[in-house]
C-alpha cells in the first residue's frame, strides 16, 4: 500500500485507491446520481448542465472519465459506460 493524497478532498491516506474511504462513499453516491441522470435525460447534455443539475463537480466528472466510469466526454456531450 502507498501513502497517497486523496484526489477528491486532498487528505493523506494509505491505500491502493485514489480516494480516501470517506470520499469513496461519496464517489459511489455521485456515480449513482450520474447514472440516474443519464438514464433520465440521455447523453445530449453538456458537462456543465450535468454538474449543475446533479451537484457533481466538473472536476469529479472529469476524474470519473479518467478512471473509466465515463466512457467518453467531448466538448458538448457526455457518454456513460455502465
Amino acid at each position: 500500500m502507498e501513502f497517497k493524497k486523496c484526489e477528491r478532498c486532498g487528505c493523506f491516506f494509505i491505500s491502493e485507491d485514489n480516494v480516501c474511504c470517506n470520499c469513496k462513499t461519496k464517489d459511489r453516491a455521485d456515480t449513482i446520481k450520474l447514472q440516474n441522470f443519464i438514464e433520465e435525460h440521455g447523453t445530449s447534455c453538456s458537462i456543465e448542465e450535468i454538474s449543475s443539475q446533479t451537484g457533481i463537480t466538473i472536476k469529479n466528472l472529469n476524474r470519473f472519465e479518467s478512471i473509466n466510469k465515463i466512457a467518453d466526454i467531448d466538448k458538448d456531450n457526455i457518454n456513460i459506460e455502465l
